[in-house]
């Protein structure tokens, strides 16, 4: 007696099936599970039992041996349940029940409901490549109204009669996530640079430090970024779905760019991923087609912010581990804030810095040269004054889109965001003569890196895209130049 049903593993941020084989031996009963179980899979055992009691199907007798094939991927969570549970019921029918026309995944309680498991997008994918139905919990949380290959049940029973056309399949009513709400960018006072700074930023997708005392407004300034970045479309909202249940973490913010905001205490596994058995992806790819946040960046280990610079230039981070080796997509825009010093007054006007030379050069050497490079702008964030908090309310969120949109049409007609401009598509922008002397007397001064060159070229770029001109003029890189001042 020998069955198989299909169910899923996220290999990376990547579905792949899994085909749960069974086989029903004779000799001393005995439930066996194969094919790198961990922990988790290995329970399963003892809710596959109960819950098909429950349900009133009988247990097998003999030995019951279920391969989860490619033996050589880990398989871990609780999401083998339910097709553990329907190949077994299969393979004790003697080839009279089938569920081949079927991806199965979902957690089995001991009555024998389904419960909603991260990987059920997986499971979904799995199904779309290969035209088949996904048996998922009627309670999963699915926000994408596309998805039309669903068969939602709530129990064991129906899954089986679902499966076997005694009951007709019930598509899963995808679920409305409360709105992730973002702070607009009227509630900024003043900072009319920084303003102006993040505006750009979101116009190409270019990498920003904030730095200035506390309570300048640096962190609003940056919570305030995904409300002005386009909404996402429909396949980098899967994407993002996708890497979000390989972390075993539903995601309900819809078209929203994701915003993440590790704390400077978050370990190096926390923020590019990792952690024992399969790897999961860590905070910079939780960001993937979003914003990455890093406040108190002097805060942050130097190990952890040096691992970032590799996928902020790759848009990818690979993390090796003894039980796999896989890759997150990491296509973030970073945004930090940090204090000048430890007490953060250095350079204010009012305050007086109390930190020693020996302090402020410890400090400044937890951001290696490196990393402060790869920031396509530095902006210096003052004090407030009370004038600036009585003004008037900046633009909206919404007026600022729509100049960021319109920038962002023109990058998309060329092909790519200014951010991602490199070689001969970066030397085919037309810059005025007087532009290009500018940059060069600014590498000349040894101000600028080459890899500082580029970048400058690719912020001039978005702010002509921002005023709608098809040249790179002279005050674009001028104000590309003045928006990379050191911090």
């Amino acid at each position: 007696m020998y069955s198989t049903v299909t169910s899923c593993a996220m290999v990376g941020a990547d579905p792949t099936p899994v085909t749960i084989e069974t086989t029903i031996l004779g000799g001393r009963g005995n439930f066996i599970i194969v094919g790198l179980p961990d922990a988790a899979v290995r329970e399963a055992r003892e809710r596959v039992k109960s819950a098909m009691r429950q349900q009133g199907f009988s247990f097998p007798g003999g030995r019951v041996v279920c391969n989860l094939s490619p033996a050589g991927i880990p398989k871990a969570g609780v999401t083998y349940d339910l097709p553990i549970a329907l190949s077994i019921i299969a393979a004790a029918s003697q080839g009279t029940i089938s569920f081949n026309d079927f991806v199965a995944v979902g957690e089995l309680s001991l009555n024998g409901q389904v419960q909603p498991v991260p990987a059920a997008l997986g499971g979904i994918v799995v199904a779309e490549r290969g035209k088949r139905r996904c048996l998922l919990s009627a309670d999963t949380m699915i926000s994408d109204r596309g998805i039309d290959c669903t068969a939602a049940i709530a129990e064991l029973r129906h899954a089986v009669s679902t499966a076997t056309g005694m009951r007709p399949v019930e598509r899963l009513v995808p679920h409305a996530s409360p709105p992730v709400r973002c702070p607009d960018l009227s509630a900024v006072r003043g900072q009319h640079q920084a303003r102006r700074a993040l505006e750009i930023a979101a116009a190409g997708g270019h990498h920003l430090l904030f730095s200035g005392p506390p309570g300048a407004g640096k962190s609003l300034l940056s919570k305030c970024l995904p409300g002005i970045l386009p909404p996402l479309d429909r396949a980098a909202e899967r994407e993002v779905a996708l890497v979000w249940a390989a972390a075993g973490t539903p995601r309900g913010s819809g078209s929203l760019p994701p915003f993440r905001a590790p704390h400077h205490s978050s370990t190096l596994p926390a923020m590019v991923g990792g952690g024992s058995g399969v790897p999961r992806p860590g905070e910079v790819s939780k960001a993937h087609q979003g914003v990455l946040f890093l406040d108190e960046l002097g805060e942050f280990a130097p190990s952890t912010l040096d691992a970032l610079r590799q996928p902020l230039e790759d848009g990818i981070v690979t993390v090796a581990r003894v039980a796999d080796t896989v890759t997150f997509p990491a296509d973030v825009q970073v945004v930090a804030a940090t204090n000048p010093c430890p007490c953060g007054f250095l350079g204010d006007r009012r305050t007086p810095c109390e930190c020693s030379d020996a302090r402020l050069a410890q400090y400044r050497r937890r951001l290696s040269g490196p990393l402060r490079d790869r920031f396509d702008m530095a902006i210096d964030v003052p004090r407030l004054d009370a004038r600036d908090l009585h003004g008037d309310a900046g633009e909206s969120s919404a007026t600022v889109r729509q100049r960021v949109m319109h920038a962002r049409e023109r990058q998309a007609a060329r092909g790519e965001l200014n951010r991602r401009l490199t070689g001969s598509r970066l030397d085919a922008m037309t810059f005025e003569p007087s532009g290009v002397s500018m940059l060069e007397n600014a590498m000349n001064g040894g101000t600028l890196s080459a890899r500082g060159w580029d970048r400058i070229r690719r912020v001039s770029c978005t702010i002509a895209d921002l005023a709608r001109s098809d040249v790179v003029r002279a005050e674009h890189v001028r104000e590309a130049l003045a928006l990379r001042s050191p911090a």
